[in-house]
């Protein structure tokens, strides 16, 4: 019985600890993000098949918004990201709870806009976990 539970604990220690975030859960909470958006990896593998209203997922965190190749973005998230903006676990989680306040308040602009709707309640850490753990 110790052994088992000494196992365990290594296991849950040794476990990649994502974002503060909880990568299994983000995985299931993405069903809501798959309507719009996909997460391809660079060699063609569908991770996770959906819509293209908005961009591939793969690979974002760490990167400047509005820089996924091929995706046309609103002019205000482009200008944040060429001022700066990368999407780390806090940009992402403000982000996803309210895209155009975000952009509003990131940019200094009142007439910023964003072509996400989608506001995300809860589970964004989760989702960002999710998609770190799946982009390595």
């Amino acid at each position: 019985m110790k052994r088992i539970i000494a196992t365990a604990l290594v296991g849950l220690l040794a476990a990649p600890a994502f974002a503060d975030g909880d990568a299994a859960k983000g995985e299931k909470a993405f069903r809501k993000c798959k309507s719009c958006h996909v997460i391809v990896a660079p060699d063609g593998t569908a991770i996770v098949k959906g819509g293209k209203t908005g961009p591939n997922l793969y690979g974002i965190i760490g990167k400047p918004a509005g820089s996924v190749e091929g995706f046309k973005y609103s002019d205000s998230l482009k200008a944040a990201g060429e001022a700066g903006l990368v999407w780390d676990k806090d940009n992402f989680v403000a982000w996803t709870k309210n895209p155009k306040k975000f952009l509003k308040e990131h940019t200094g602009d009142p007439k910023a806009k964003s072509k996400m709707t989608f506001k995300l309640r809860k589970g964004a850490e989760d989702i960002y976990a999710y998609l770190e753990s799946v982009s390595q």
